[in-house]
């Protein structure tokens, strides 16, 4: 029996976010096991970037719900994520994973191509921002192998299903977890399938999932977006995750070979402007930096 993991980003209980993912476990066709977790239940502290997770033990090692949730993540056999739109993006929740890619690198080969699908909830039509290059940037840097995103409408919670458009749409999301790879269609990326670009000089573009640059031209009235794969990639294939973790490993070896030139650099600025800090309650100190 196949294992599924929702991770919930909303931290509404029985909202839209939570009752989309069930409904779209309720119409998988294939016998599965529904596990859920809710991003807001866990203590992600932020990433450090100290690379201690890349040796030794290969984990994290601040003391928070990290490690824990990576570990739900490489049991599952597929995830839905479902994430609301706050204020023309992403809840917040959903860049507790991104910040802490280097500490999913040790995972790579377990982690690569977990079939997933996303779903983002806006309350109002039009209105999502980049909800949903936020979802597609959470599961690409989970490795993950994305089936189908999509984007509904509805405020209240139980408001997506007043009609019966969204639980369609629950219907495909739920058909596509375990189906064939989809079809990348124009106007996308021809690389990864990312739909959101920025627009540079003339009519060159820069995808915004894979970060590849190409040009823009249009066929028959229809965007469509020539991009080339650049030297350094971090996710178009599991060779190239591989190759980025070797990268990030040899950081070490660099940072021990230019050590005493880069302190020098970074001790220059050390005085520099006056910080403000948080109010600490009677009793404690305030680190210095």
């Amino acid at each position: 029996m196949k294992k599924i993991l929702a991770i919930i980003a909303s931290p509404r209980k029985l909202g839209n976010c939570e009752i989309m993912a069930k409904e779209i476990s309720r119409q998988i066709t294939e016998e599965h096991e529904l596990q859920l977790l809710r991003l807001s239940d866990f203590d992600i502290q932020p990433c450090k970037g100290c690379y201690m997770c890349m040796f030794k033990e290969q984990q994290c090692i601040i003391e928070d719900d990290f490690n824990a949730l990576t570990q739900a993540i490489l049991e599952a056999d597929a995830l839905i994520v479902s994430v609301p739109t706050y204020f023309l993006g992403p809840n917040a929740s959903t860049c507790a994973l991104p910040i802490w890619g280097i500490a999913l690198y040790p995972h790579a080969e377990k982690l690569w191509g977990k079939p997933a699908v996303g779903v983002g909830i806006a309350g109002i039509p039009g209105k999502e921002g980049y909800t949903l290059l936020g979802i597609e940037s959470f599961l690409k840097l989970l490795m993950a192998e994305i089936k189908d995103c999509r984007m509904i409408y509805g405020a209240m919670p139980g408001e997506i299903f007043m009609n019966g458009e969204n639980q369609t749409v629950a219907a495909e999301l739920a058909s596509a977890l375990f189906g064939p790879e989809k079809e990348k269609k124009q106007p996308c990326c021809p690389l990864c399938g990312g739909q959101t670009f920025r627009f540079l000089e003339k009519n060159k573009v820069r995808c915004m999932l894979c970060s590849n640059s190409g040009t823009l031209s249009q066929k028959d009235g229809i965007p469509v977006f020539a991009i080339e794969k650049g030297e350094h990639e971090l996710f178009l294939t599991k060779e190239d995750a591989l190759a980025h973790r070797e990268w990030l490993i040899g950081m070490k070896s660099r940072f021990l070979k230019h050590k005493e030139e880069l302190k020098k650099i970074s001790l220059d600025y050390r005085k520099d402007g006056e910080w403000i800090r948080p109010v600490k309650p009677s009793g404690t100190d305030t680190a210095a930096e």
